[in-house]
């Protein structure tokens, strides 16, 4: 077993992984802020603008838009940096038996020779992780700095190709002991320090178990993070370990109480319950929201697969896809809160480099969500913002909240779109607004011919979408005036371009040319709704279309949250079989012993050309979209029970899962037929449902709380 398949543990801010045969039991550790944040000095100097970005793409100036825009990306720093990693070993020296991770209480739990158990958890709401072992006559602790391994190190290496953790130039960490504990401090870049504590209970020899608590600290919290690490975990230790339990098994179990699903096809149904863990794990309010590893940085030696980083151009959008149907909203703001407390530094980005008023953001981003740089088409397209913009909307279409409404996803939405009027002020042959720059996540790579001669599906869905949702918000807030602005504006833009098929194109005469692992040019189907099948004939003909051409094109240039991806598409279209195949090659190709989504094809099946392992999340919790868009659709305003469900699922049900308009919705069918649908308004408000025996639209006006039943 290596770092990438230990059971992961974790409560937003500290993750761990445990893995290992006992000789020794590795607990590889980390924390979501621990990031080197040195910046970008080519981001600061007078080549960098927009205006010259154009000029040099207009001049082939390859080379110099390689410097400044891209080569920064491959230096050591930023990047998200690891904890480091507890090793235990226990005497007697026994063998390996088994290992499991308990969903329900979020608990690894270790079995080993000779009777010797060990049990690891990270409370749900104290920054520590806690280890108990019974049945062995004594436990060695020691930290270890992490080195490279055989094949996730290789999976490292092919992703990002950056280097090593040695590589940042930090002094040796300054290691420190007592008598019952051992800690480290660790100095970074700039005055950045962390520090790590394990501390431990003396009782083996009363035959009780041996009891210990980490923490890991930063010189955010106090000057001295090792003296703080210290007091904290002493505080720890000596509560009783009973209370500590029942606090964390009740968060969790409060957690699971939010949602559940039950499918006639168990490698899907499993998945969806380890990704929907997994969300709980890595994504908190008040803790940073995830990035591509989450809490789970590489303990290899080598800085994680693409640095860890903020990936906005598609990674963070579909990391936080499940949490509106799975009626998981407040561990979803942890990704709006950080969004909207970082505006300042999109904003002094977006004057500093587009040299124009509104709010865009940088597409690979730092903790603080500063500008990283990489393939310069991606990192500063035109439309990060937008994409990211849709999540406030999300919030507020699943919450009803009318302050989230008017303070945050209003505002948000607005600044995005003020933005966008200014950049397209420039139009195309026929008249439209458009892009002077414009590209298609990530298709033709970084090559010049990724700018594309006219504006791209994808950036036109999101302007679509974007001006058309500052229209409707803003007359939801009685500003009429504000909400004509808008349309005018989008009355502006061109139509979406489709091929001879019928299909959704890259761009004006420009057919996706071969398989791809971004369905970029499909934003329009989902997930923003600009064509749905609900609509009538001429939209299912280009979802249909649109499919039949990804077919033609093959998967072979696919990764794993590719197949994820298809399955919220195939939904969309009502093609359950295909959604169902979908999710189950995801986790059966793409995921590792412990779920994590891996990228590369690990069945040997031929899947895809790409069998590399590097680690990100995205693919895990678009795969649990998946599969709440098979079960429950609401984002035409109509409640749709089992929209996209294979006609062999005779038997499948749901409790609880969130519907637009804050209903609460619960449903089962059993032999084919429905034995029971539920819904309840959280805020109040009229609910349209279509009707499960005949299709008819019902609608019903329902008060706070209030729930009806439904047959």
């Amino acid at each position: 077993m290596s770092w990438d398949e230990g059971l992961p543990l974790g409560n937003g801010l500290l993750g761990a992984l445990v893995w290992g045969n006992g000789r020794p039991m590795n607990i590889s550790l980390d924390r979501t802020d621990l990031w080197d944040l040195r910046p970008v000095p080519e981001y600061f100097s007078e080549e960098y603008s927009y205006a010259l970005m154009r000029q040099w793409e207009k001049e082939r100036r390859i080379d110099d838009l390689k410097r400044v825009y891209e080569e920064p990306y491959r230096r050591f720093g930023p990047t998200k940096i690891p904890a480091g990693r507890i090793e235990l070993s226990f005497e007697p020296e026994v063998e390996f038996r088994c290992a499991g991770l308990t969903l329900a209480d979020a608990c690894g739990r270790f079995q080993l020779g000779g009777d010797i158990a060990a049990t690891v958890y990270i409370h749900a709401t104290i920054p520590v992780g806690l280890i108990s072992v019974s049945g062995c006559h004594s436990v060695a602790a020691r930290f270890k700095r992490s080195e490279p391994t055989s094949r996730s190190d290789e999976g490292a290496k092919q992703a990002s190709g950056i280097g090593r953790i040695s590589d940042l130039g930090y002094p040796c960490p300054e290691f420190r002991s007592g008598t019952n504990w051992i800690g480290y401090q660790q100095d970074g870049w700039e005055g950045f320090r962390f520090a790590v504590c394990l501390l431990w209970e003396n009782v083996l020899q009363k035959g009780e178990a041996w009891r210990a608590v980490w923490t890991v600290t930063t010189s955010q919290e106090s000057a001295d993070p090792l003296a703080l690490a210290l007091e904290r975990a002493q505080s720890v230790l000596a509560k009783d370990p009973m209370e500590l339990n029942r606090a964390h098994s009740s968060w969790w179990e409060d957690y699971w109480s939010k949602s559940k699903v039950h499918v006639p096809n168990p490698v899907i149904e499993k998945q969806w319950y380890l990704d929907t863990y997994k969300f709980g794990a890595a994504s908190r309010r008040g803790s940073p929201p995830i990035t591509l590893q989450g809490p789970w940085t590489a303990d290899n030696g080598r800085l994680p697969p693409w640095k860890g980083d903020y990936h906005h151009d598609l990674n963070t959008q579909l990391s936080y896809w499940s949490c509106y149907a799975s009626n998981h909203l407040d561990e979803g703001l942890s990704f709006l809160d950080w969004l909207w407390e970082t505006r300042d530094v999109c904003r002094a980005w977006s004057e500093r480099f587009f040299s124009l008023p509104g709010l865009n953001v940088p597409m690979t981003a730092d903790l603080n969500n500063n500008q990283m740089g990489g393939w310069r088409q991606y990192t500063h397209s035109a439309t990060t913002g937008a994409w990211l913009a849709h999540h406030f909307y999300m919030h507020w279409k699943f919450s009803m909240d009318s302050q989230f409404l008017e303070e945050r996803a209003f505002p948000y939405i607005r600044e995005c779109a003020v933005f966008i009027e200014a950049i397209t002020l420039e139009r195309d042959e026929n008249g439209y607004r458009t892009l002077p720059l414009s590209s298609s996540p990530e298709i033709n790579h970084n090559l010049p011919e990724a700018w594309f001669p006219t504006i791209t599906n994808y950036d036109l869905s999101l302007i679509t979408w974007l001006l058309s949702a500052a229209s409707e918000l803003a007359t939801e807030l009685g500003q009429c005036d504000e909400s004509a602005h808008w349309k005018e504006v989008l009355s502006e833009f061109p139509r979406l371009s489709l091929g001879d098929q019928g299909q959704l194109l890259v761009a004006g005469g420009t057919p996706l040319a071969s398989s791809h692992r971004h369905f970029s040019h499909l934003m329009a189907i989902q997930p923003l709704n600009l064509i749905d099948w609900s609509h009538g004939h001429e939209d299912q003909e280009i979802i249909t279309a649109s499919l039949r051409d990804l077919d033609r094109l093959g998967t072979e240039q696919w990764t794993g949250y590719s197949f994820a991806w298809l399955a919220n598409l195939a939904s969309r279209a009502r093609d359950g079989k295909r959604a169902e195949q979908a999710l189950e090659i995801f986790a059966s190709a793409f995921t590792l012993r412990n779920s994590f989504h891996c990228n590369g094809d690990q069945s040997g099946k031929g899947y895809s050309k790409y069998v590399y392992r590097p680690v990100s999340l995205e693919g895990n919790f678009a795969s649990a979209a998946g599969l709440q868009e098979m079960l429950l659709q609401s984002h035409t305003g109509v409640i749709d029970q089992f929209p996209a469900i294979p006609d062999e699922w005779q038997d499948v049900s749901f409790s609880h899962l969130r519907a637009q308009g804050a209903f609460l919705v619960s449903a089962e069918r059993r032999d084919g037929k429905l034995v029971f649908f539920e819904v309840t308004s959280e805020v109040g408000g009229v609910c349209r449902i279509r009707s499960p025996e005949n299709g008819k639209l019902l609608e019903f006006k329902l008060e706070p709380k209030q729930t009806i039943h439904i047959t």
